[in-house]
């Protein structure tokens, strides 16, 4: 048997230390061997969760499959890891020492199979090595002090050129952006997030995150009989369920009024608004308040929404944060606030959104420069190309030919908690970012507006709002 054994010291309270480890995902972010870590039981993490970890070892790669056979919350974690050539026990314990310091001590004792101890210990001094690099590295995750976020030269140079932007999108160019990722160990709890659009998709997902994380949650979603079924699947994932979830369909002003009204009532800062709540509509169809529905849900809802919220938002003693999920679509049209508002006639219902989705994303920059000195940053983000469920059922014949390349909705989804979560992504404020990077917001010249346009839309957007039939929408 061969045995490693590594201290460290973190200034980080006991629990956000042992959430933080006992997720074994994140040996990517602090292992000096790991390549990837998935979880493989959907169940929260405890005992009897697996993990499968691919390590690297000399030339060559060791699939590692981990089950955590003992947790005490807070003090242990015990692991039993197999692979073809060895087994490994994980002991980890935590114990704090003074005023918000942890100590983590990490035990791993190897048996290795087939006759190869020998070989093995001769390769002992590099694995001490190896345990040191990894824990050094753990330390400096928990340590939470990532620099702010900035596009790499090759991300930058990728986004001068169409097709090199475009790949990017895909499931290849979120594994190849993440090689780069900062550890992301920021502890949510006690910070209020609300979601809106979590029922499914990108927003379930990200709610499983920021649950996960250890967030507040309030969740908005349109159909009261998703809610049962919405929250047991986040208890079955995560252990726990949205504090709050309101009933709203935003693309009625009324109802996002309603809503709007309800949470200043209830007098809770927000942390954290995610507008993700949107919808591709192919056919032309107009709301019962008489504007066009993909303007009403994309655009003015968010807009209205987190106008509304702003008192929610302000003031805090670190930033808040509004983020906007707008689509790499928004990439073809350019702002004109004449032609935002599409008639039976003309209608598509692709232009529609990405129209709208531009129209957020100048929106995401005139409210970051508008309420820097209210503590507030705003971003955007789009998620790539993701295989999510509006995309199944709006853009069937996308789906078909892109298929092979797209990404998972937990991986479209990763920005979003992103975020929502990282220390680092208050450090910055009207971008907007792809796999944790800030991206270009035009790839071709001629979708760039111009200053009067820019100037136009908020004015825009409130005579629109004034238009509305709101007195007898329901």
């Amino acid at each position: 048997m061969i045995s490693l054994k590594e201290v460290i010291e973190v200034e980080r309270p006991i629990e956000a230390c042992f959430r933080y480890v006992a997720d074994f995902r994140t040996t990517v972010e602090w292992d000096a061997t790991a390549v990837s870590a998935k979880k493989r039981t959907d169940e929260p993490i405890g005992l009897g969760s697996e993990f499968s970890l691919l390590c690297r070892a000399g030339p060559t790669t060791i699939s590692i499959q981990y089950t955590i056979v003992e947790y005490t919350p807070w003090q242990s974690i015990v692991l039993e890891g197999k692979s073809r050539w060895f087994t490994v026990r994980d002991v980890i314990t935590f114990e704090t020492r003074e005023a918000n310091t942890t100590r983590i001590s990490y035990c791993a004792d190897f048996t290795y199979h087939y006759g190869l101890r020998t070989l093995a210990q001769s390769t002992e001094a590099s694995m001490q090595k190896l345990g040191r690099k990894s824990l050094q590295g753990l330390a400096r995750a928990l340590q939470d002090n990532n620099a702010p976020p900035a596009a790499s030269p090759k991300t930058a140079q990728r986004d001068q050129h169409l097709l090199t932007a475009l790949a990017c999108f895909t499931r290849a160019g979120y594994r190849r952006g993440r090689r780069a990722w900062a550890p992301m160990s920021t502890d949510m709890s006690g910070k209020h997030v609300v979601l809106t659009g979590a029922s499914a998709g990108l927003g379930f997902e990200a709610a499983v995150d920021l649950l996960d994380a250890g967030a507040s949650l309030t969740l908005v979603i349109r159909d009261p009989t998703k809610v049962a079924t919405m929250q047991a699947a986040l208890l079955e994932r995560t252990g726990r369920q949205a504090d709050q979830v309101e009933l709203a369909d935003l693309s009625l002003l009324n109802q996002v009024n309603a809503l709007s009204q309800r949470l200043l009532s209830a007098n809770k800062p927000i942390d954290v608004l995610i507008n993700n709540a949107g919808a591709l509509f192919n056919d032309y169809c107009q709301t019962s308040e008489g504007i066009e529905m993909s303007v009403a849900l994309l655009l003015l809802s968010p807009w209205r929404l987190t106008e509304a919220l702003h008192p929610l938002l302000a003031g805090h003693d670190t930033p808040a944060r509004v983020i906007n999920v707008v689509s790499g679509g928004m990439y073809t049209q350019k702002l004109q606030c004449a032609s935002l508002v599409m008639s039976a006639d003309d209608y598509r219902g692709s232009v529609a959104y990405a129209r709208a989705k531009r129209a957020l994303t100048v929106l995401t920059e005139l409210w970051s420069a508008q309420w820097q000195d209210d503590h507030i940053v705003v971003n955007a983000m789009h998620p790539g190309w993701a295989d999510t469920p509006g995309v199944q059922g709006a853009l069937p014949g996308f789906r078909r030919l892109t298929q092979r390349v797209l990404r998972s909705s937990q991986e479209g989804a990763d920005t979003i908690v992103w975020l929502a979560r990282a220390r680092e992504a208050d450090k910055t404020s009207g971008q907007l970012f792809l796999d944790r990077e800030p991206r270009t917001t035009h790839l071709r010249q001629r979708t760039v507006e111009s200053a009067d346009e820019r100037a136009a839309l908020q004015p825009w957007l409130s005579q629109t709002y004034a238009t509305l039939n709101l007195a007898e929408s329901t």
